[in-house]
């Protein structure tokens, strides 16, 4: 359902850029623009006008619908996955284990612990004689 809105909200789109993009301008028509010289022969003299005119307004009206439906079903999808977890079954789980060094996936070998070691304290260097 969300793919299929989403798709005919591209097309309404694409239509809505089109329709918007061909509508006359104050002075001049797309007819006029091309260079012919008998404009709005088809429609008549206010037929395209009205006729782009309804188009626009359905496709607006069609682009905020959608809008709005797109709207509230990503609102409905992005709910959290552990809603319905309670509480006591999330803490009782066990932590995941890290590994302390990065290795193969398969039979990890375990890691020994360096040997600890006393460092001794340097001994103090010797004082030079004055003489």
């Amino acid at each position: 359902m969300y793919t299929l809105l989403i798709i005919l909200f591209i097309v309404v789109c694409i239509f809505l850029i089109l329709v918007v993009l061909l509508q006359q301008g104050k002075g001049a028509d797309v007819a006029a623009a091309f260079g012919g010289s008998s404009s709005q022969a088809s429609f008549g003299p206010r037929g395209t006008a009205t006729l782009m005119h309804k188009l626009t307004t359905g496709s607006f009206v069609l682009f905020v619908v959608l809008c709005i439906g797109i709207s509230v079903l990503t609102a409905r999808r992005g709910r959290s996955v552990t809603a319905g977890v309670k509480g006591k079954a999330a803490a009782t789980a066990p932590a995941p284990v890290q590994p302390s060094a990065p290795g193969p996936a398969t039979n990890p070998q375990p890691v020994a612990p360096a040997p600890a070691t006393n460092p001794q304290p340097a001994s103090p260097a010797p004082a030079p004689t004055g003489k």
